[in-house]
């Protein structure tokens, strides 16, 4: 089964290796045909702590690397 990768933006790098990312997905609701917007915040590896809040980054599933880190880093993504 392929891994996901989900597109977000950085919001907090307080944390040594670890970054939050909150990711956005919009879809249109079945009964009332209105676009909605659903948020998320995920907690990813980023081993270089090269990503500063603001960055537009991809992150990808992984194996539970520590309780709440479930993701890695890819790419920064293009803006």
């Amino acid at each position: 089964m392929p891994k996901r990768i989900l597109q977000g933006t950085v919001t907090s790098d307080k944390n040594e290796q670890t970054i939050t990312v909150l990711v956005e997905r919009r879809f249109k609701h079945p009964l009332l045909k209105k676009t909605v917007r659903l948020s998320k915040k995920y907690r990813a590896h980023d081993a270089e702590n090269k990503f500063k809040v603001g960055d537009s980054v991809r992150i990808e599933e992984c194996a539970p690397i520590s309780k709440t880190k479930r993701w890695t880093v890819v790419i920064e993504a293009s803006a």
